[in-house]
């Protein structure tokens, strides 16, 4: 059995300190999702490139893909990169929707520097038992925890919800009051998946609500706000999709002025993993379409990953506001 690895030993901070920053600088730090090295590759030397903070996200099923030590290593690899390269950036490694206390605990004792525990799916008393318990373990090893009120709509790895249910501003301060974590995601109206919304021709996506993020402002005062589900689902990249053979109709996300708005506030950690996704295809799909007799991973997964840190760097630049802050 390997010896527990603490995250410091791979150079990764955890949130407290970035959170604290964001709220200041009234801004939000991207939380990009990632799979393998090219996303990794594009994440990392977009958010170098445009000076932002950046917290690299694993799902389990992430975890099950990659395998739980190679991504100890791809982490500890992807901080010496950029470090090699003169930058300061911090850089943290979060378990998105972990589902149980275990695999939270591995995931800590595996190197990372702060998780989310979802027990948006229990009663409220048992949502918060779970999460109290999680925190309890994780400040032991000075990792930042994330817990979940509410549920969002959509599907995305593991989490499938038919419908959402907005978090009640009225449980947020017992919530957080008797569990102790470090900051919550909530649902406004944002969604996971790439269709985050059904929306006909001509007809505008329902904007978020913020009148709920606004009183848990209110009775929250400077606590940290996460949002989950907050791809725009960039319809230049699903424009592609469908050219070149896909079938993605219908995809639509959160729109970027909105996010900008929510950044402003509160929120200082949003979610991004269906963008990263359609960009990837839609280069992938295009390479194969342009060239039937390339075979060279090299020579389509090099021009997704490229296209995806021109992404990240304009999320970072237009729609978080963290670049250019480190």
């Amino acid at each position: 059995m390997a010896a527990n690895t603490h995250f410091t030993e791979l150079g990764l901070v955890n949130t407290r300190e970035m959170f604290k920053k964001a709220m200041e600088g009234q801004y939000a730090i991207p939380a990009y999702n990632f799979n393998n090295m090219e996303q990794l590759q594009a994440i990392m030397m977009g958010c170098m490139e445009s000076h932002s903070p950046v917290i690299l996200q694993v799902s389990s099923g992430a975890r099950k893909y990659a395998n739980q030590t190679l991504l100890k290593h791809m982490a500890r690899g992807a901080v010496e990169m950029v470090r090699e390269l003169g930058s300061k950036i911090p850089i943290s490694l979060h378990l998105d929707h972990g589902d149980t206390f275990e695999l939270c605990k591995s995931c800590i004792e595996s190197g990372f520097s702060s998780v989310m525990i979802d027990g948006s799916a229990h009663s409220f008393n048992d949502n918060i038992e779970l999460t109290k318990k999680v925190v309890e373990y994780a400040h032991q090893h000075d990792v930042t925890v994330e817990g979940e009120l509410g549920v969002l709509a959509g599907i995305e790895d593991e989490v499938s919800h038919e419908k959402s249910h907005y978090t009640q501003p009225n449980e947020v301060e017992e919530f957080v009051g008797r569990t102790g974590v470090d900051s919550l995601a909530i649902s406004i109206g944002t969604s996971h998946g790439a269709y985050k919304f059904k929306v006909k021709p001509g007809e505008s996506v329902p904007p978020l609500r913020f009148d709920i993020l606004e009183e848990i402002e209110r009775r929250l005062p400077g606590f940290p706000i996460v949002l989950h589900g907050a791809s725009s689902v960039v319809q230049e990249y699903v424009a592609i999709i469908n050219q070149y053979g896909g079938k993605m109709e219908g995809a639509v996300g959160v729109p970027e002025e909105q996010l900008r708005r929510a950044a402003r506030s509160a929120v200082c950690k949003i979610n991004i993993d269906s963008d990263g996704r359609l960009v990837m295809t839609a280069i992938i799909r295009k390479a194969f379409h342009d060239d039937p007799k390339n075979f060279d991973p090299r020579k389509y997964l090099g021009p997704a990953r490229d296209e995806l840190k021109k992404l990240i760097i304009a999320k970072n630049t237009n729609v978080l506001g963290s670049a250019n802050r480190y």
